[in-house]
């Protein structure tokens, strides 16, 4: 399937972006050199976001709604960079990341009641949770200025590993995983 193959080139650059995002939040890159890696795999999102709808007929809704999800992703990594390059306190990014939290709800919800017991639509709804939290963190740490730095720093780097880098390597050289 062309969604399969789009969402596991995007997933193994989340993982990256999620690594290196982990690294810098726990102190160990500098701002300007982490805008880097969230400009690529922004780049990478919307290469996604451009070419996926592109392969779908206008009827086939599915191709739409992985390319809207997709989209806040992109736009989180890109909003992250440009915040490294302007000084930003990052409290918008921080009310983005919370209405990412909230629309993750309802996606976790019917990704795992239409998983039917299959592995990959389950792992990608349980993917969907840990996501949804890792924004709510931003949002404590942006936001509501928690010092949960380090904190969201290890949750992106487990992350970048169980719902990025894994999946996405497995959904490009696993036939029949996704």
């Amino acid at each position: 399937m062309v969604i399969t193959g789009y969402q596991g080139l995007f997933l193994f650059y989340v993982g990256a972006v999620l690594l290196v995002n982990g690294v810098w939040l726990l102190g160990h890159i500098q701002d300007k050199e982490v805008a880097l890696m969230d400009f690529f795999a922004g780049g990478v999102g919307l290469f996604v976001c451009i070419s996926l709808p592109t392969r779908a007929e206008p009827t086939d809704l599915l191709p739409f709604e992985v390319t809207a999800y997709i989209f806040l992703f992109t736009f989180t990594y890109f909003w992250v960079a440009i915040n490294r390059y302007i000084d930003a306190d990052g409290r918008g990014l921080g009310w983005f990341s919370f209405f990412v939290a909230v629309t993750a709800v309802p996606v976790t919800i019917r990704l795992l009641l239409n998983a039917g017991g299959k592995l990959w639509p389950t792992w990608l709804g349980l993917c969907w949770a840990a996501w949804g939290f890792l924004w709510f963190l931003f949002f404590l740490l942006l936001v509501l200025k928690k010092p949960i730095g380090k904190l969201t720093g290890w949750v992106c780097i487990v992350q970048a590993v169980l719902t990025g880098w894994l999946p996405g390597y497995l959904l490009l050289t696993v036939p029949g995983f996704g």
